[in-house]
């Protein structure tokens, strides 16, 4: 399930994207760390991130649950 979550993060942003084509997500290792790279068109950005954040956090909050001794992290890129 771990290794499922960059594809999580990818099919939860493509749904809220009006141009789900230009979704790219990057997954880096960094040790016990793994962080997760999404970038999005300009016009998706405020979408993805919401209101105050809270899209981003949601996603966010969805990574520390995910099951496994790593640790994951999302980095919004522009």
């Amino acid at each position: 399930m771990a290794a499922d979550m960059p594809e999580l993060v990818r099919t939860i942003v493509q749904a809220l994207a009006d141009q789900p084509d230009a979704v790219a997500v990057t997954e880096l290792d960094r040790g016990r760390m793994k962080v997760i790279q999404l970038k999005v068109s300009s016009e998706d950005l405020g979408r993805v991130i919401g209101r105050d954040g809270r899209v981003a956090n949601a996603i966010r909050a969805l990574l520390d649950a995910a099951p496994g001794h790593d640790r994951w992290k999302l980095e919004i890129v522009d």
